[in-house]
């Protein structure tokens, strides 16, 4: 089944996402910050990334730019709080494929996650 990276500062909030993801099937991996989301990206290969954008240490442009920087194409899903819609464009152009508002929906977030994880399938696609 599909790895997921849920990126979030908030420990409950990676928690409940964790879980709801769990009983969908997915495999689940947990980063506190940017930060520890590229280190963790150096040992595993997510299917697709669910971030924060507000964290300490380093935030969801930040890495949004890196991946971007790296030429890393794993699918990026924001979650954020944010409902300014400059900062959902700005996601966009940093190669966001979707952004959710704060909480997710789950049905939204699973929609947005099938969506994520066909991209990839096409891709790897002979």
């Amino acid at each position: 089944m599909a790895l997921i990276l849920i990126v979030d500062d908030a420990i409950f909030t990676r928690r409940v996402i964790c879980k709801n993801l769990q009983k969908q099937g997915y495999e689940t991996l947990e980063a506190s910050n940017g930060k520890q989301a590229l280190e963790l990206l150096d040992s595993h290969t997510p299917d697709c990334i669910l971030l924060d954008l507000l964290m300490p240490e380093m935030d969801g442009w930040q890495v949004l730019q890196a991946l971007q920087d790296k030429n890393i194409k794993i699918p990026v899903i924001v979650l954020t709080a944010d409902i300014q819609e400059t900062s959902r464009q700005h996601c966009f152009e940093l190669g966001a494929l979707a952004v959710l508002n704060k909480p997710p929906k789950s049905e939204e977030m699973i929609e947005a996650l099938q969506k994520a994880l066909n991209l990839t399938t096409e891709e790897n696609a002979p």
